[in-house]
């Protein structure tokens, strides 16, 4: 068995797993999922009927079977609060999630790449005390805290931002929209980049310490290669393929915290959808956002897999020679 085969096996059993669990936990937990969508007054034949429509008076055996192949063709049903298909709600919301968190992941990595190379260059001085003081600080308040603290001055005492929301009410139309929508995001962006930042100089700064002070490094030193061709050209493209790879696996991280900023900015993405699912125990809808995750989990482990080996070729030759 080739190396992406195993790979692509272990994939598809964490997958398995996922699904399996996300279908035990939700009707482990206590409660009637339909008695949120049952009146008081309904009869029980209409309960019963309600319950047939969603398949719940199936055995669990079957309703599994059910669940898994609506689940890997993305039928994930009808929503329990909204009464929509499930598949729907995530699409709308998708994208809003991905701004947020694209948005963050790329200004955290560019502003966190950029000082933790500048302090790598100037050890002892005062950017790197300051990379490191950052670095200690991102880990030490909670999402919820930070960003409570924002809206509380920049959205209440200084109303630089808006309060809640993607856009205005009512939504403005044309240019302005995509105006409005920036607006919205800007808050919630800052916070994310501000908690995250830190450890990405941080890690950064520690990487390339380590790379500069590499005896690959001081060969080309002694040979009077300028400092910026050693930091860039040889000292920063070693430590790509570990930056290439922590890119790719905090993309799980990101959507998983996405369901914090989202329900503190109100903001309409994914993880507010999953929280008020598990609130409402939405069985669909909290089954197809947990796989959307799940999804986007393997796909990062997988592409991180593979960014590793093209941008390190000694990577590739290894696997390689092993098959």
């Amino acid at each position: 068995m080739t190396y992406w085969s195993r790979r692509l096996l272990g994939a598809l059993t964490v997958l398995f797993f996922v699904l399996t669990l996300n279908f035990a936990l939700f009707r482990l937990m206590p409660g009637d999922p339909v008695a949120s969508l049952i009146d008081p007054r309904f009869s029980p034949e209409s309960k019963e009927a309600l319950r047939k429509a969603y398949g719940l008076d199936r055995p669990q055996a079957e309703q599994f079977l059910l669940y898994l192949k609506r689940t890997v063709t993305f039928d994930f049903g009808l929503s329990f609060i909204s009464g929509r298909p499930v598949w729907q709600e995530l699409r709308n919301r998708l994208p809003h999630t991905v701004a947020l968190t694209g948005s963050a992941l790329a200004l955290s990595g560019l502003i966190g790449t950029f000082l933790g190379v500048t302090a790598a260059r100037r050890r002892g001085g005062l950017l790197e005390r300051a990379t490191l003081t950052a670095g200690a600080l991102s880990f030490s308040f909670p999402s919820f805290f930070l960003q409570l603290l924002l809206l509380l001055l920049l959205a209440v005492f200084w109303p630089l931002f808006p309060l809640r929301g993607s856009v205005s009410v009512p939504a403005p139309q044309g240019a302005a929209l995509i105006a409005d929508y920036l607006h919205h995001l800007a808050l919630p962006v800052i916070s994310l980049v501000l908690l995250s930042f830190g450890s990405w100089a941080l890690y950064v700064r520690n990487l390339m310490v380590k790379i500069l002070g590499s005896e690959p490094l001081f060969l080309a030193r002694a040979k009077g290669l300028p400092e910026s061709i050693l930091l860039w050209r040889h000292a920063f493209r070693t430590a790509l393929p570990p930056l290439l790879t922590l890119v790719l696996l905090s993309l799980p991280g990101l959507l998983s915290g996405a369901v914090i900023t989202e329900t503190v900015f109100s903001l309409h993405g994914v993880g507010r959808f999953l929280l008020e699912s598990i609130q409402g125990q939405d069985y669909p809808a909290a089954g197809g956002a947990f796989y959307l995750l799940a999804l986007v989990t393997v796909a990062s482990n997988l592409l991180a897999d593979a960014a590793y080996g093209m941008a390190d070729p000694r990577i590739r030759f290894e696997r390689e020679r092993r098959r």
